[in-house]
């Protein structure tokens, strides 16, 4: 496992299970996501990654038949805690899914979407630097500042992925989660998408599942292994990748299964 102090903490999961009805899906996991970092998640199909991901922003209560134990802190605050509201927590975490997911309204609009929701309508000035900061942040804005009146669903796949994250970033989140954002996309638009995950490292902790393992080694700076609902083993991806420590985990890494 990799060592953190609390301070350089952006998630800090303690003892966490959980399950769907009786099926246990999540066992026991502990777990440091250190901040300004991309820590990716690999393991086989039906492992728990993707389970543990919304977990953290607990998109999987929505569901009445689901059962969490155990402590999420994200920023130093129990996110599963009676008393803290959901609102907050989505403030603080953004979540990108495996197929861009843009709403059916203009790309401008789509960008002031959540910030709307929080703040209201603002004046044109002020919105108009919004979207323009958002789309540079995503390196879209010289593609489509034309383009802000077309509808967002009109882009190509790449350009919606991307345009999914500037959605995110005027509630100013600190933590991005992104459950597969590249399999929908062709390769150079996977190699586009992962240069932008890596520059966005600068700014936020970002939390990727892939089933890639050139994309996880390529655009991550620790890996988390997982395997039948449990943590095998998190370290820098660098050393997971060259002189993994467990079988298991050379085994996935090599193809062994999967």
């Amino acid at each position: 496992m990799v060592d953190a102090t609390t301070d350089s903490l952006a998630i800090r999961v303690r003892d966490l299970s959980l399950w769907y009805g009786d099926f246990q899906a999540l066992f026991n996991i502990d777990l440091d996501v250190k901040k300004g970092i991309v820590t990716s998640l690999i393991g086989p199909s039906g492992c728990g990654k993707s389970t543990f991901l919304r977990s953290v922003n607990r998109i999987t209560e929505r569901l009445g038949y689901v059962r969490t134990e155990g402590q999420i802190k994200v920023l130093g605050e129990n996110i599963l805690a009676d008393d803290v509201e959901l609102i907050q927590v989505r403030k603080k975490i953004g979540m990108v899914f495996q197929r861009p997911n843009p709403l059916p309204l203009t790309v401008r609009e789509n960008v002031l979407f959540a910030w709307r929701l929080v703040h209201g309508k603002g004046t044109k000035e002020q919105t108009d630097e919004i979207v323009e900061q958002s789309l540079q942040q995503v390196l879209l804005w010289d593609r489509i500042k034309d383009r802000l009146g077309d509808v967002a669903t009109s882009l190509a796949l790449e350009e919606q992925q991307k345009l999914c994250i500037a959605r995110l970033l005027p509630v100013q989140p600190e933590v991005l989660l992104m459950d597969e954002p590249c399999s929908a996309l062709d390769p150079a638009a996977t190699a586009a998408v992962e240069e932008l995950i890596w520059k966005l490292r600068e700014q936020y902790t970002i939390m990727i599942v892939t089933h890639n393992m050139a994309q996880a080694r390529r655009a991550s700076d620790e890996c988390v292994f997982m395997l039948m609902g449990k943590i095998i083993e998190h370290r820098p991806t660098d050393e997971m990748f060259l002189a993994p420590e467990h079988q298991e985990t050379a085994d996935y890494i090599e193809g062994r299964y999967g």
